[in-house]
């Protein structure tokens, strides 16, 4: 990467610098020596409004762009407001990609989803699978949305010689994540249900689906590193996939977090609820050959992901004990 596009005393936006991934390659950056670092929160400037976005990036003037911004949620939330999940996140990214081209930003990275590949897509999933069949029903519209943010800034590159690119991370859990029973994906979900279940000592704990489903999951911490690694050393018009390249079971990944927690009581599956994909699984061969490798292994992550819940419990749960 050229020094005159990003350097260290380079402003640089994160867009959804408060999200669990935007806050940590916040942390990656300033760790790394990055100090000039912009963010407004939702409240400050609805990224949804063009006209505003376009304002703010020709006052601030960037010279690189993080879009880590998005209307995120698990299966619950992606199927009661589909709607929602496609237009927010179409309105985010175009407004943010457009204005940052016609403001001479020449650099951005897009953060994608695992999501956008297709439901019965052949494991490992190698990027040039992508659009190759339909995708999870259960997730329609903010698939939709994130293959369309990954097509405009290849398309851009290709029209306008930009220099934008997009990483598409596997499941993502850390700090920071939501712990919102309708809101929050399946790591952060299983904390608070076999937290809560065994503050009040509940003799089972309930859990979507058949148990069988196979998730990859990564540790936000390891994502921003990655991304700080691909603005710093790559350059190309296609994307990357991130991840660990292996995966669990939904049935194992509860026992791992039933233990994390120290959980007592029972497990069950509700099998009349929907397991999503079958499996996601990326192959992350061409992130490797570029030169990186993940760091956090599954369960210490889901240890420190434990201790943040602990740690900030009363904004979860609106005051008490963290037992």
């Amino acid at each position: 990467m050229n020094d005159t596009v990003m350097n260290l005393n380079s402003r640089i936006y994160i867009a959804g610098h408060r999200g669990m991934v935007g806050s940590a390659i916040e942390r990656c950056l300033r760790a790394n020596g990055y100090h000039n670092i912009l963010g407004r929160t939702s409240g400050e400037l609805d990224l949804r409004e063009q006209r505003k976005v376009f304002e703010f990036f020709r006052k601030e003037k960037p010279d690189a762009v993080i879009l880590a911004a998005a209307k995120v949620g698990g299966i619950m939330a992606n199927m009661s407001a589909p709607a929602e999940f496609l237009y927010d996140n179409l309105m985010i990214e175009s407004n943010i990609i457009h204005s940052a081209y016609k403001n001479k930003v020449q650099k951005l990275l897009f953060l994608g989803s695992s999501c956008i590949y297709p439901r019965l897509s052949p494991q490992p999933m190698k990027e040039e699978y992508l659009m190759d069949g339909k995708v999870e029903p259960t997730n329609e519209g903010y698939a939709v949305a994130k293959i369309a943010g990954m097509k405009l800034c290849e398309m851009y590159n290709r029209q306008y010689g930009t220099g934008y690119i997009s990483v598409m991370p596997c499941n993502l859990y850390g700090k920071g994540d939501d712990f919102d029973p309708v809101r929050s994906h399946v790591v952060p979900g299983l904390i608070r249900k076999f937290h809560e279940a065994k503050v009040t000592d509940a003799a089972e704990v309930i859990v979507w689906g058949t148990g069988k489903a196979r998730r990859e999951l990564l540790y936000t911490d390891d994502l921003a590193e990655a991304c700080l690694f691909l603005l710093q050393t790559y350059s190309g018009n296609g994307f990357l996939n991130v991840g660990m390249g292996m995966d669990v079971t939904i049935a194992e990944l509860a026992e791992m977090i039933k233990e994390v927690v120290g959980y007592q009581g029972k497990v069950t599956f509700d099998k009349t609820k929907p397991d999503g994909m079958p499996q996601k699984l990326l192959d992350v061969t061409r992130l490797e050959e570029a030169g990186w490798h993940y760091k956090t292994e599954l369960k210490d992550g889901l240890r420190q992901t434990y201790q943040w819940y602990l740690d900030n419990y009363n904004l979860f749960n609106g005051g008490g004990t963290n037992a």
